[in-house]
């Protein structure tokens, strides 16, 4: 059986929103398919416009699981905390080969909006 996916991951746009109005609160996620037969371990790294890159955060996800980070859960981030309304981007280099998803809820306004892509 062939592995889909790849092991190096850019996710280029992501500014983390704040929570904004209702019930559904403001986030970004990261979700991540292990389709292969071993667990993979993604170390993730953020850049900054204007920073140094943080890269103090690894993921594991379990062979044939789905897994879904929030950027807005320090416990995702093992402490880190991203801030609010930062231009940042997102490297993942796994051990194996994965999907990588990315979405972000914004509802700043009345009309809330949501999407997802694929990372590159």
């Amino acid at each position: 059986m062939k592995t889909i996916g790849k092991k190096y991951w850019i996710i280029p746009d992501c500014e983390l929103p704040p929570e904004g109005k209702g019930v559904l609160k403001g986030h970004e996620s990261v979700i991540i398919v292990n389709d292969s037969d071993k667990e993979a371990h993604i170390k993730v790294t953020l850049l900054f416009t204007d920073n140094e890159p943080y890269n103090n955060i690894e993921w594991v996800v379990k062979p044939h699981r789905v897994r879904c980070f929030r950027m807005n859960n320090i416990k995702d981030l093992n402490g880190y905390e991203v801030k609010k309304e930062t231009q940042y981007a997102i490297k993942l280099v796994s051990n194996t080969k994965i999907v990588v998803q990315y979405g972000r809820l914004d509802n700043r306004q009345e009309n809330l909006a949501f999407y997802t892509t694929l990372g590159y």
